[in-house]
């Protein structure tokens, strides 16, 4: 009877600890929305990645000294970073309001809603035009000095053309994941600045910060100035490319990876195994592996169509390379021959032999929040 008497004094014990915690975490998101407040003052970006690896230095160092595990304290304070980005976003700075009024066409759809919320955040007038209101487009975009087109792929060459004359100071944005033939489209369309952006997240984020999006220089640069440092102080992350170079790597980023996935979830389905039956006996891996494809499948079939679609001229000699390359290593295990795979796997080892460490530590704490995931349901 001690031990269990001992037991519940322990277990006290750390409620009030966790009780404690929770409080603290309350006086931090205060001051974190004091910190957002000043930024939105100020326009200072709502990310600074050095005061952010200073902090998780300085605390993974205290850590260590009390006993504590430093790869604890760091998830914990990502987490609590990741709600304070969260908390932050309420008001933003404007960075650019010259750009003011925005028009977003297509702008009631979800990548639509997402930007139109965000640049509303920053005191941008925002106006959406979408089917129901092309009607008065004319009178949408009079006066308009940023116009999105947040509309499908294979619908962006229509709604350019169909747009009236805008004013010769308009900047003209696509945001779709192919760049160099939207790009030709909105020059020919539009004879004022022209940039290409492609949004590396889709519209279920919770916050910009960190949010990669690559853009394509298109035509008078200077113009589009304005729009990069408003996604810079939103936090996005921004990579510059040719735009010829973005397509090259999103037929290996996107595409491919889309395709697979696609053909994947297809002979799944047509196994004799339900979903239940394999995530009940899967491992950590298998379990976040699982979630990427079914995430594939609870977007919209339209989307991950077109896209695929879009490059698929551009990329069907990969999926030659790609068939060749399951075909030998099917071949390879029909011949029993281990050496040949061994090759085979340290050559592609030694493809991502740079990497190797990050992408171990990476990957072990995705697999423990994908298996915390699993135990919880």
């Amino acid at each position: 009877m001690a031990d269990i008497k001992e037991l519940d004094q322990l277990r006290e014990g750390i409620d009030e600890c966790d009780a404690q915690l929770v409080a603290l975490l309350a006086k931090r998101n205060g001051i974190t929305e004091q910190i957002g407040a000043i930024k939105q003052q100020t326009g200072a970006p709502l990310h600074a990645p050095e005061r952010e690896a200073s902090l998780l230095a300085a605390r993974r160092a205290e850590a260590v000294k009390q006993g504590v595990s430093p790869e604890l304290v760091e998830d914990i304070l990502r987490r609590m970073m990741r709600e304070a980005y969260q908390n932050q976003q309420a008001k933003l700075a404007c960075a650019a309001p010259q750009l003011s009024p925005v028009v977003i066409v297509g702008g009631n759809g979800a990548m639509g809603q997402l930007f139109a919320q965000q640049f509303m955040r920053s005191g941008y007038e925002v106006k959406i035009l979408d089917k129901e209101q092309q009607e008065n487009a004319a009178d949408i975009l009079q006066g308009a000095k940023l116009v999105m087109l947040s509309v499908p792929i294979n619908a962006l060459e229509t709604v350019a053309n169909a747009l009236p004359p805008l004013d010769d100071d308009c900047l003209l944005v696509d945001i779709t994941s192919v760049k160099q033939a939207p790009l030709n489209v909105l020059k020919k369309a539009h004879k004022g600045p022209v940039v290409g952006l492609h949004p590396m997240f889709g519209p279920d984020i919770s916050h910009w910060v960190k949010q990669t999006v690559v853009v394509c220089e298109g035509r008078t640069p200077e113009v589009a100035a304005g729009l990069l440092e408003q996604l810079q102080v939103w936090g996005c992350q921004l990579v510059e490319l040719d735009a010829k170079k973005h397509d090259e790597a999103m037929q290996i980023i996107q595409v491919m990876r889309h395709l697979t996935t696609f053909v994947y979830g297809q002979f799944l389905a047509k196994q004799g195994h339900t979903l239940t039956e394999l995530r009940s006996c899967s491992s950590p891996i298998y379990q976040l592996e699982l979630m990427m494809v079914g995430r594939l499948f609870a977007q919209s079939p339209e989307l991950y169509s077109d896209i695929m679609l879009a490059q698929f001229d551009n990329v069907e000699d990969l999926l030659a390379q790609y068939q060749n390359t399951f075909a030998d290593t099917l071949a390879k295990l029909k011949a029993g021959d281990k050496g040949a795979l061994i090759d085979a796997f340290a050559e592609a080892k030694a493809y991502f032999s740079d990497s190797t460490a990050q992408f171990l530590t990476q990957s072990r704490s995705l697999l423990n929040k994908a298996n915390d995931a699993k135990v919880l349901d």
